[in-house]
């Protein structure tokens, strides 16, 4: 008989509280939540005993990271250390290369990466061992107060708030983009993920009033493919940087890692 997974979510919010739900709600026969992490006081609100990270880490097998870059940071090394899994969604955070060097030796806990909103990952892995790739463009296109950020200058925050069409708001590479739009473009990091290189990955961030569907559009190429993966998502009401489907990515991935049968590998 197989074990079930010991799950400790972190973050109690868009992502997090569909994640810790589900789990308790027991739709992932292999997994169990234990506990929840967050450092606002949840009361009512948590299904399951509110932690610490040092007593998650001591109650669960499996730590789900869904509350930001910053959990990633400070203590990714620590949950694999402790020989703790996790399953990381905010992936922006690995444009730091250092730290992805880091949490890729770390261990014995072993950490995972859901592809969140984006799909044709796992195709871009494969295509990756036949060599690299030539080309590789992320189009992200959003609406303008989803994208907001306070080292942007006056006349590009008036331009936003003004449009009446699409806005080209930033240009650079997959290492360049994520670290200026914490939350949101973490697809960015997910799609360098995928191809191994983070400034092969050119991505362009578009405002756009009409986008009230978060679109993400992928085009790669090589010597042996060629590759386009384009995706509409409604944004999640309660926070419309990310989309509605990205914790039920995270769920996916976990139900692959509590052992369900039937899971696209």
């Amino acid at each position: 008989m197989s074990t079930v997974r010991k799950v400790g979510v972190v973050g109690w919010g868009a992502i997090g509280r569909v994640v810790g739900t589900a789990l308790t709600e027991g739709q992932l026969g292999g997994a169990e939540l234990v506990c929840v992490v967050d450092n606002r006081p949840l009361g009512g609100a948590c299904p399951v005993r509110q932690a610490s990270f040092e007593e998650a880490l001591e109650l669960c097998d499996l730590i789900v990271e869904a509350a930001g870059q910053g959990v990633v940071r400070e203590w990714g090394e620590r949950v694999l250390a402790s020989g703790t899994d996790l399953l990381v969604a905010s992936t922006g955070a690995l444009t730091d290369d250092e730290l992805a060097k880091r949490l890729l030796a770390a261990g014995p806990g072993r950490v995972y990466f859901t592809g969140g909103a984006v799909g044709g990952l796992d195709l871009l892995q494969a295509a990756r061992c036949l060599g690299p790739l030539d080309e590789v463009r992320l189009t992200t296109t959003k609406l303008p107060a989803t994208l907001e950020q306070p080292w942007m200058s006056e006349e590009l925050l008036h331009r936003m708030r003004t449009a009446t069409g699409p806005v080209d708001v930033m240009s650079g590479t997959a290492r360049e983009v994520p670290a200026k739009f914490p939350k949101s473009t973490n697809v960015a990091a997910s799609v360098a993920l995928a191809v191994g290189d983070l400034d092969a990955v050119r991505v362009r961030v578009v405002a756009d009033p009409s986008a009230h569907l978060t679109r993400h559009v992928v085009e790669a190429s090589g010597p042996h493919g060629a590759y386009r993966f384009e995706v509409a998502h409604r944004p999640d009401p309660g926070n419309p940087a990310t989309s509605q489907v990205v914790p039920h990515a995270v769920l996916r991935s976990l139900a692959a890692l509590a052992g369900r049968t039937g899971q696209i590998l």
